[in-house]
């Protein structure tokens, strides 16, 4: 079974030893990142790939809508381990366009579990009613839903003990929140950048 997926594999592995001799002895060395991505579970939005970074450089969070909820222990314990061992210098936390996730929060429609998971950006859009309403073209409201989205997210991680304890020592961390465009490739950095407390 997924044969093709083991094959794919093996070839990529002959590609980055066939560039690099030492790639992989060098990777198993140390993992010591200066970025972590937090980013949405969507298959379109390869996070290394769309830094071009190879494995070790980008330690990486993925979850539908790529939300930061102070709740969530999974999310928690990767922020913690990027900021107290890894010492990550910076956070991003990348939205898309066209993000599936945002969408569903506010559509109306009910789809279960994950209904519970996207409340936060519920909570953003009635924040942000009257001016995402202003927006009368949907698709663009939803490209500024998942901005405000990313603003939202960046806050959570800025306001974090973890993050807020590193400063308190000194530690160098920023907060970056940008979008990704699935249309065109291109990263829009929201210049909201969180250096501090």
């Amino acid at each position: 079974m997924l044969d093709h997926l083991k094959a794919n594999n093996r070839a990529w592995a002959q590609r980055k030893v066939s560039a690099d001799a030492g790639f992989f002895k060098r990777l198993v060395g140390q993992q010591a990142p200066e970025y972590l991505w937090i980013g949405c579970s969507d298959s379109r939005v390869p996070a290394n790939e769309i830094v071009d970074l190879d494995p070790g450089e980008l330690f990486v969070h993925r979850n539908v809508a790529n939300l930061a909820p102070p709740q969530d222990a999974n999310y928690l314990s990767v922020l913690q381990f990027a900021v107290d061992v890894l010492k990550v210098k910076h956070i991003m936390v990348v939205g898309h366009y066209g993000c599936g996730g945002v969408a569903a929060a506010v559509d109306g429609k009910r789809r279960g579990l994950v209904d519970h998971w996207l409340h936060p950006i519920r909570e953003v859009y009635q924040e942000n009613r009257q001016a995402l309403e202003a927006i009368t073209d949907l698709p663009a409201r939803l490209d500024r839903l998942c901005e405000l989205n990313v603003i939202r997210q960046m806050r959570n991680v800025a306001s974090d003990v973890f993050v807020q304890d590193a400063w308190a020592r000194g530690q160098e961390v920023s907060v970056h929140g940008w979008v990704y465009s699935l249309a065109t490739g291109l990263v829009t950095d929201l210049n909201v950048t969180i250096h501090g407390p």
